[in-house]
Formats: structure tokens, C-alpha cells, sequence
């Protein structure tokens, strides 16, 4: 695939098939472990998955801090060879060696610290053990959903973001008939989740890691001078992306800890199922954005503006689609999600659709603001990136977790998302119209300049 002379259209569709299949297919993960352990042990289990998922959120996003840093860089390098001669293999060098740090300093702090993680994320002295029980299985497989992540990234702008797909299509599959298995009739319970959930992870890497043995890899590892530096861009460049999954668990362990401070248990058990609805609405956004970023970096590095335009143009009718699919689905079919995730008690029944409905509208912004952090840091604006995932992720949603309890009681907590989306999305059309007018004008303001023709 010529990403620099194919046709947009085409290119952006066919990267976005594969993204979204492959995003969708990870947070398959997640989904299936809470419905088989919702079916399975009821409202506590689904309460300790949701415990459990600011772990996810830490470990996912650093894998993607250096796979989408690294790899807009790698694009970028390649688009600007004729006048760069910097081998862009450098940068998967440098993405490979901080996701190997990263993943050392993960799985420590799972293997010795899961105790006191898992209380400082809402576990209480019930849920603490489910919680436990569950990652015990996944604490010999946390290097693999780093490694993951990053290879992902890097497979899509290498020119095959079908395996990307394959790979975690294949860990997906093994997920869900391995989570049944174990669960029901292993009778293995959240354990047995959570084995299914490490066994799909290293099946993903094994398919991955066989894009090095074909003839469409360009990816090797070379000699790399002034590391540190790049890895300082890498980790400049994907931080925004980092902060987005960071913040996602922040932002659930704010709600846990506010939701049973107000709302009890049984909103606890509804907020679990939200965290994965938002997972897979975040998924959708993050496919927009990750088919686009190959397209805009390395047309960006070539100046080829009208073709980063266009490419944007179709982005945004993706993440159009979504959101309106999504604010849809969370409007109409509340309970419908509470019956796919677990065995609802009474109590879980009359509490889940004002719970599920309030917070669905932030899904008709969501893909929006998401996707713009990859835009920007396509654009080599990470200021404007970092600025977008700081306020959704913790500046405004984390103030307005703390005060609308306060002021409108437990009913306003469910508010602080659609309240925050909308404020995000606000600048973020003003800095997208900004910045997308302005594409190209700086370079050629440069070539235009005394002394440069």
C-alpha cells in the first residue's frame, strides 16, 4: 500500500477495517471477562473487574507511550527521506527498548504490590480477594500486553495492519472460548478469566512477532546514536495517547471511590458495566485514529497537505459514525447491557438505566476529542495533544468527580463525563480548524523567506 500516492479513500477505509477490528477485538478482553464473571458470581464479580481495570489502563497505555510515539516518528522519518537521511528503524529500536523497561517496571508492581494497588483503586476486604484471584494468572503475562500494544502500532505503519488484526483476532477467539471453559465448566471462576485473558495475550504476540519472517517487514533493530533524545521525542510525542488510558484510570478510580461513597454497591456493579461500554467506544475512537496516523505522518513529512486534509475528512465521518452508534445503543437498550454482563439483582436493575443513560451522551464527543489527540500528534503538535487529554482526563472530569456530588447529590456524579466531553470538544474544533488551516503555511513561509530559493 503507497501511502503516499494511493488513493485516500481507499487507504483510509482499509487501514480503518483493520484498526477497528483490531481494536475491537482487545477490548473483547475485557467485555467477555466480566460477562462470564458477572454470569458466574453475580454483581461482586462484575465489581471486581471493575477494580481491577485502572491495572489495564496503566498497563495498555504504556505500551501505547511507545508504540504511537515511535511509530508517527518512524512515518514521519520515512515521508522525509529524500531530505532526512536518519534511518527510521531507529525509532523502532528505541520504542522496543523503553517498552522492554516499561514492562520490567510493570509486571514488579503487579507481582509484589497487587495488594495495596487494588485497595487504592476501590477494593474493599470483599473484593480484594476476587480482585486477587483474577490477576494472579495475568501477573505472568504482563509483558506481553506492552509488547503488544507497541508492535501493533508499529505493524500498521509498516505496511500490514491486516496481521495487526489477525493477531489479536486470534488472542480474542482463544479469550472467549477459553473464558466459558474455564469458567463454567472448570468451574475455575474469576481465576479462570483471568488464565483465558494471559493465554489469548501471548497468542496475539506469538502472531505479531511473525511479521518479522515475511517479506512485506521493514522492521529491524540497528545501532542507535543520541538514544536518550529519542526516546525523549518518542515519549513526547505519545503522551498524550499514554495519558488518555492513564486517565482512564484515574478517572475510574475517582468514580469508584465517589460511587461508594454516595451511591453503594450496586451503582458500583452498573459503573463496571460502563467501563467496559466506554472501553469499546474508546476502542472505536482509537481505530479512527490509529488507521489516520500512518496517512498524516508520513504525508506530513513529504508536504504533501492536501492529502493529510482529505484523510482528516474521512476521519471524521468515521468518528462521526460512532458516536452516534454508540449515544444510540446507551440511550435506547440500558438494561440490555446489564443482562449481557452479568445476573442483575433487583437493585442493579432500577439503578442501571439513569446510570448508563447520563453517562452515554459523553459517548456522542468521545471519538471526537479522542481522535484528536492523534491528529495533533500527527501534525507534531503535542502541546495541543497533551492539552486535550489532560482536561478530559483529569483537569475537568477530576474536578467535576469531586464537586457535582457535592452540589446536585449522588444522581449529578453520573453528569461529570457528558459535562466534560462537551467543554473538551469545544477547543478541540477550535484548535483542529486552527491548525488544519494553517497546515503547511510555516514551511512555506521558510521556503519563502530571504536566502531560501
Amino acid at each position: 500500500m503507497d501511502l503516499l500516492q494511493g488513493k485516500i479513500k481507499n487507504l483510509y477505509f482499509k487501514y480503518l477495517a483493520a484498526a477497528f477490528g483490531s481494536a475491537l477485538i482487545s477490548s473483547i478482553y475485557g467485555i467477555v471477562d466480566m460477562a462470564m464473571v458477572g454470569q458466574y458470581q453475580g454483581p461482586s464479580g462484575t465489581a471486581a473487574l471493575a477494580v481491577v481495570a485502572p491495572v489495564w489502563n496503566i498497563i495498555y497505555s504504556l505500551g501505547l507511550l511507545t508504540g504511537i510515539g515511535g511509530s508517527v516518528l518512524f512515518s514521519l522519518t520515512r515521508g522525509r527521506k529524500q531530505e532526512n537521511e536518519e534511518d527510521e528503524n531507529a525509532y523502532f529500536t528505541v520504542a522496543a527498548a523503553g517498552t522492554l523497561f516499561f514492562a520490567v517496571i510493570c509486571w514488579l508492581a503487579v507481582i509484589f504490590f497487587d495488594s495495596p494497588m487494588l485497595v487504592l483503586f476501590g477494593a474493599e476486604e470483599t473484593l480484594l480477594p476476587l480482585a486477587q484471584q483474577y490477576l494472579l494468572p495475568i501477573k505472568f503475562a504482563v509483558p506481553f500486553f506492552l509488547f503488544n500494544q507497541m508492535l501493533a502500532a508499529f505493524l500498521r505503519n509498516d505496511g500490514n495492519p491486516g496481521l495487526a488484526t489477525a493477531a489479536v483476532l486470534s488472542g480474542g477467539i482463544f479469550n472467549v472460548f477459553g473464558d466459558y471453559l474455564f469458567v463454567f465448566p472448570l468451574n475455575m471462576g474469576i481465576f479462570g478469566a483471568g488464565l483465558a485473558t494471559a493465554t489469548g495475550c501471548l497468542i496475539t504476540f506469538v502472531v505479531m512477532c511473525s511479521h518479522f519472517f515475511t517479506a512485506r517487514n521493514t522492521l529491524r533493530l540497528v545501532p542507535v546514536t543520541h538514544f536518550f533524545r529519542k526516546l525523549r521525542k518518542i515519549v513526547v510525542t505519545g503522551f498524550s495517547t499514554f495519558f488518555i488510558d492513564v486517565a482512564m484510570g484515574i478517572l475510574t478510580m475517582l468514580f469508584n471511590r465517589q460511587i461508594m461513597k454516595y451511591a453503594g454497591a450496586d451503582a458500583l456493579a452498573v459503573y463496571g458495566i460502563i467501563v467496559n461500554i466506554s472501553t469499546v467506544v474508546q476502542c472505536c475512537a482509537y481505530s479512527v485514529g490509529q488507521a489516520a496516523q500512518p496517512i498524516f505522518s508520513i504525508n506530513l513529512g513529504a508536504g504533501l497537505w492536501a492529502r493529510v486534509r482529505q484523510a482528516l475528512k474521512y476521519a471524521l465521518l468515521a468518528a462521526g459514525f460512532f458516536s452516534a452508534l454508540w449515544t444510540f445503543l446507551a440511550l435506547a437498550f440500558p438494561n440490555v447491557f446489564v443482562h449481557i454482563f452479568m445476573a442483575p439483582t433487583p437493585g442493579v436493575l432500577e439503578a442501571a438505566p439513569y446510570i448508563i443513560r447520563c453517562y452515554g451522551i459523553s459517548f456522542l464527543l468521545l471519538p471526537l476529542n479522542i481522535f484528536s489527540t492523534y491528529y495533533f500528534q500527527s501534525m507534531m503538535k503535542p502541546g495541543a495533544s497533551f492539552f486535550v487529554s489532560i482536561s478530559r482526563g483529569m483537569a475537568v472530569s477530576g474536578a467535576l468527580i469531586l464537586l457535582l456530588p457535592l452540589v446536585g447529590g449522588a444522581d449529578a456524579l453520573w453528569l461529570a463525563m457528558p459535562i466534560t466531553e462537551l467543554l473538551v470538544a469545544l477547543a478541540v474544533i477550535f484548535l483542529m480548524v486552527r491548525y488544519t488551516k494553517n497546515l503547511g503555511a510555516e514551511k512555506r513561509l521558510q521556503e519563502n523567506a530571504p536566502g531560501c530559493r
